[in-house]
């Protein structure tokens, strides 16, 4: 299953506030990252709110991302 992320935000808890194609919308915790060496840079508060969507999920740089399905699957789903 491969729902793309149409929009993301950045909170400063180092919560992803996102948007799914199908409509959803979920967060997702990035401290659970923190362990894995490549996302050690989202630490910085300053890095971590340059996340933006490109390809369908969200991106950092040239060199840093989270695939779609992991945070689709991952995440909480938002009441509102």
């Amino acid at each position: 299953m491969l729902i793309d992320i149409i929009d993301v935000k950045p909170q400063d808890n180092f919560l992803l506030l996102l948007e799914f194609e199908n409509g959803e919308k979920k967060e997702f915790d990035c401290k659970s990252l923190f362990g894995y060496k490549v996302y050690e840079p989202l630490k910085e508060q300053h890095f971590f709110h340059q996340a933006k969507v490109e390809y369908g999920t969200v991106v950092w740089s040239d060199e840093i991302d989270i695939a779609p399905e992991t945070l689709y699957l991952e995440s909480s789903k938002i009441n509102e």
